[in-house]
């Protein structure tokens, strides 16, 4: 049967009595998440919900992570069956600062550009946990929190009107087309708290490198436990709506053979970095690949697992591309990555995270104002 999604399409939100989906317009009960969020987890002192949308005079300090909201109807298992979608909405989970860095999200002036979220309605669940909570509990009382937040908001709008369904499908068998077979491999971080990802419910830490079917990629088997630079930061959004795994699946069949997924991690380790890399190159060879694609989270010691995987893809005849941005500097005349290789002749650069940018003030600053000395470029 493959996915299926089930997408009611949200022009505008606000707050209401009521959770629900009429004419487009979303209506949240902010008291009612704000409740369920604290009586679900102790650690949690208060939420608070907050509306905000595309051009709005508005910024989110301090993101934790951002979520599509979906749930499962009819008791489907994951990558298949029907999900509930509300599409042109995120849920963004936000809060004093775990350790550092973090998010931030401009909705109107020069910073949205740099934001595919600025376009969106968002859902802001504010979250502050009791003092003294431990860090690890802080991480896991936020991540959870905008989770549950997302599901409940799906479920609650479950009946609304379904604008479009499109049905993703994926058969992992090599054709006899001829066409060119191409493998996806994802660089997760994996490197403990704040710079981990969470696969099928386990740290990425423990289940990686491994195959992973993409439409469970695709329907919330990958979840950002990532809380590190705004430039850096792949949300569970990212995740829901990987752009790579969604252009590969389009065009299997017809202009090459999407041959799957392979996830891998970034140890901190160097060992632990090579015995990674030779495996994730491993099941590459296993999928019969001629070429692969390679986006990689994170930057600095990271660019040292890409490269020894770019090498040994190479090495083994498998035309490789990889998707990074540079550290170049705030001139861009510096050296851009950490590490590098000759066999890496194919790289897609998505910006240089050393650019500054000047942010105005803003009517409505949502998080708190002061951890913003700890932000990346928050100086």
């Amino acid at each position: 049967m493959g996915l299926v999604l089930h997408e009611s399409i949200i022009r505008s939100a606000r707050l209401g009595a009521k959770t629900g989906v009429e004419h487009g317009v979303l209506s949240v009960n902010g008291d009612e998440i704000s409740a369920q969020l604290t009586a679900r987890d102790a650690c949690i002192e208060s939420v608070a919900v907050h509306i905000v949308q595309p051009g709005d005079a508005a910024r989110v300090l301090c993101v934790k992570d951002v979520i599509e909201p979906r749930c499962k109807t009819g008791g489907a298992e994951i990558g298949a069956g029907v999900t509930r979608v509300l599409r042109n909405v995120a849920v963004v989970t936000c809060g004093p600062i775990v350790g550092f860095q973090e998010g931030i999200i401009d909705m109107s002036g020069p910073g949205a550009a740099y934001t595919p979220f600025s376009e969106r309605t968002l859902v802001v669940v504010e979250v502050r946990v009791e003092e003294g909570t431990p860090p690890h509990e802080h991480e896991a009382a936020l991540r959870s929190a905008g989770l549950a937040a997302a599901d409940q908001l799906a479920m609650n709008c479950a009946a609304a009107a379904i604008d479009r369904v499109d049905t993703l499908d994926w058969d992992e068998q090599r054709s006899d087309s001829g066409l060119p077979r191409i493998a996806y491999l994802d660089m997760v971080l994996s490197q403990g708290l704040l710079h981990d990802t969470w696969v099928r419910g386990r740290s990425a830490g423990d289940v990686l490198p491994c195959r992973l079917d993409p439409l469970i990629m695709l329907d919330g088997g990958v979840v950002s436990g990532n809380c590190v630079s705004a430039c850096d930061k792949t949300t569970t959004f990212h995740h829901q709506n990987n752009p790579v795994v969604k252009e590969l699946l389009a065009g299997h069949g017809a202009r090459w053979d999407f041959a799957g997924v392979i996830m891998t991690n970034e140890p901190t380790r160097l060992a632990a970095k090579q015995r990674s890399a030779e495996r994730a190159v491993e099941l590459v060879r296993e999928l019969g690949a001629d070429a692969a694609i390679i986006t990689k989270e994170g930057f600095g010691n990271p660019d040292a697992d890409l490269m020894m995987i770019v090498r040994a893809l190479e090495a083994a005849g498998i035309a490789t591309v990889a998707i990074t941005d540079e550290f170049a500097g705030t001139d861009g005349a510096s050296q851009s990555l950490t590490d590098a290789t000759p066999e890496a002749d194919a790289l897609v650069s998505v910006g240089n995270a050393n650019e500054l940018i000047e942010l105005p003030a803003m009517q409505t600053v949502i998080g708190p104002l002061p951890d913003v000395a700890r932000l990346a470029g928050g100086y």
